[in-house]
């Protein structure tokens, strides 16, 4: 059997590809954080309490901040295979936190794979690096492929650019097999609330509830690449089965604005939007009540606005076997349905209290 380390696995990549390992007939050890609550919604299928998991699954206490944590894991663990998801994953929060992002992402990687060193795991384990679409920023081309040079253009694509290259350093001195996975913007019904796409759909879903008034986004006109998470994870699998460690850029090669994401979104809704005014100063209404429910906020805009980030996944799809199946407009969906199912639930606990 076996065994795989997952950090960051109560995030929406962590939870999905937990699922997937322990498919395969994977032991599966998770790192958790200390929290004063139990944060583990997004495990609920396999893991509700210590009591009560899939008897292939075990969560530990580390910190991508404690060196100490991760080698004591490991070594209990020692591990066949690695996957470093563990972040803090947020653009915009990571202008608000630059240290504490450069911290986990860039020297949290850096702790990780020297931990697999000195505990000899860099002959033996294989180390799987979630890179990101954001370290292309302002991008010199479209698309963007595994040659295309990177600009990152927020602290959290300068710590995720560390972790590239720390893990691309390791691997050509040490010789790990370590690979990085640039995966373009990914969703899910489990996406984080602050995330733009899920709180399109957990908002507008509210709305049509009568749960929420409305709701406040930024630019309305960045593209993005947006692809299926739970798909996702798979190409992360497949890295790590190559006869070599190499470094792929994971996206479907379409992008929709974040105006074409709430449009989609409104349609499954059956929400009759309507805009009104340029830029900042754009609004979107419902036209059946018209009522505003959608205004453009300028706190929500970047510092250093990425404008458009899409992915050549040619190399994935040539050497991985690996393609895209859920379309756009199937993504929404399945993230509009989930939030909607959400928001009646909490119409009905209102109505009973």
């Amino acid at each position: 059997m076996k065994k795989a380390l997952i950090t960051g696995i109560n995030g929406q990549d962590g939870s999905y590809l937990a699922e997937f390992l322990l498919g395969k007939g994977y032991q599966v050890c998770g790192t958790v954080r200390r929290s004063s609550t139990f944060n583990r919604g997004r495990l609920e299928g396999i893991y509700r309490n210590t009591f009560d998991h899939h008897v292939n699954l075990n969560l530990e206490y580390s910190d991508m901040n404690d060196s100490s944590s991760l080698i004591r894991v490991m070594d209990a663990v020692r591990p066949d295979e690695i996957y470093n998801l563990a972040a803090q994953s947020h653009v915009q929060v990571s202008f608000d936190t630059p240290e504490y992002t450069a911290n986990v992402d860039a020297l949290g990687t850096l702790r990780m794979i020297e931990a697999m060193r000195i505990l000899g795991l860099d002959k033996t384990a294989r180390f799987y690096q979630a890179s990101t679409s954001e370290l292309f920023g302002k991008v010199s081309e479209v698309p963007q492929n595994e040659n295309t040079p990177f600009h990152p253009c927020s602290p959290y694509g300068v710590a995720k650019l560390y972790a590239y290259w720390i893990t691309k350093n390791y691997r050509e001195a040490y010789g790990l097999f370590g690979v990085n996975g640039i995966l373009f913007n990914h969703e899910s019904p489990r996406r984080g609330e602050n995330f733009v796409s899920k709180k399109i759909t957990q908002s507008l879903a509210r709305i049509k509830l009568g749960l929420q008034d409305k709701f406040k986004l930024g630019n309305l006109e960045a593209k993005r690449d947006w692809g299926y998470a739970k798909e996702y994870v798979e190409s992360m699998w497949l890295m790590l089965q190559q006869d070599k460690p190499d470094d792929f850029v994971v996206a479907t090669g379409e992008t929709h604005t974040v105006r074409e994401f709430v449009e989609e979104a409104c349609r499954n809704l059956d929400i009759p939007l309507i805009w009104e005014g340029q830029e900042a100063e754009k609004r979107g209404i419902d036209q059946r009540t018209g009522k505003v429910i959608l205004e453009v906020d300028k706190h929500y805009f970047r510092p250093a606005e990425v404008d458009i980030l899409q992915g050549d996944s040619s190399k994935a799809r040539r050497v991985l076997g690996w393609q895209p199946k859920v379309t756009f407009k199937e993504l929404v969906k399945l993230m509009v349905d989930f939030d909607l199912r959400k928001a009646k639930n909490e119409s009905r606990e209102i109505l009973i209290d």
